[in-house]
């Protein structure tokens, strides 16, 4: 029961993320006025509002207008519910589980806001990279210096990067990694970096070679970013322990 109670958890704050995601880097408030259609503004009803159910009955469409709803909802959701849920198989019933589940809300805002806006909005890093330096001095992760140099690391590299490609990679996402590697530390803030890079190399061949891309079509770095950050906070561990395996 515990772990549907937090799938539905999930489902709700993943609800709330869409919302954080498309209002705050357009600088609105997150709580008024309520949901409403983006097509044809009309208030929405509390059954129009029941994260991935309503989106499922409506097949994708505003109940007004007919207007389309972004598949990118109930996505979003679904895969904060899943998350929430997983994060005490993975890590075990601990205090951990607060970093965890602020991790995992804080990258599917700023995921929202980078496929809808390619921004990644200043003030959602701030507040939880603030949270994380609180939260990483109570619940620590090897040397208290670790913290220290994943956010330098995370940080310092994308800055390079960006500097070196001469814009190619975007300041928000030089934060996000700084706010990164304060909760993975600077071992896996790399790992996250590095992983970030093969599934945007892997999604951009993809996209090309079925001509869903062309060579000279931007697309936001975060989401990659957050998959990287998400698989290297959960399975470092394991990753690491197959790829030096390999060396020997």
């Amino acid at each position: 029961m515990e772990y549907a109670f937090l799938f539905f958890i999930g489902l709700v704050i993943g609800s709330f993320c869409n919302v954080a995601g498309l209002r705050v880097p357009l600088k609105k408030s997150i709580v008024y006025p309520g949901s409403s259609c983006s097509a044809c503004d009309r208030k929405l009803g509390w059954c129009e509002l029941i994260p991935v159910v309503s989106w499922v009955i409506q097949r994708g469409r505003c109940r007004g207008c007919k207007g389309e709803i972004l598949i990118l909802y109930p996505v979003t959701e679904l895969l904060t519910g899943l998350l929430f849920m997983l994060s005490p198989l993975l890590l075990g019933w601990s205090f951990e589980l607060c970093i965890s589940w602020s991790l995992i809300a804080m990258l599917a805002i700023i995921t929202v806001s980078d496929l809808v806006y390619m921004i990644i909005p200043d003030r959602i890093l701030f507040v939880f990279g603030s949270f994380f330096i609180t939260l990483r001095l109570w619940v620590q992760i090897g040397s208290a210096w670790n913290p220290v140099l994943g956010f330098l690391l995370g940080f310092g590299l994308l800055y390079f990067i960006a500097a070196a490609s001469g814009g190619g990679m975007g300041g928000g996402d030089v934060k996000l990694m700084g706010v990164a590697g304060i909760v993975l530390g600077w071992k896996a803030v790399l790992l996250a970096f590095m992983l970030a890079l093969f599934f945007g190399a892997v999604f951009g061949t993809a996209g090309i070679a079925l001509k869903r891309l062309n060579r000279k079509q931007r697309i936001p770095f975060g989401p990659f970013l957050a998959a990287g950050i998400l698989f290297s906070y959960f399975f470092y561990e394991e990753i690491a322990g197959f790829y030096f395996s390999q060396m020997h």
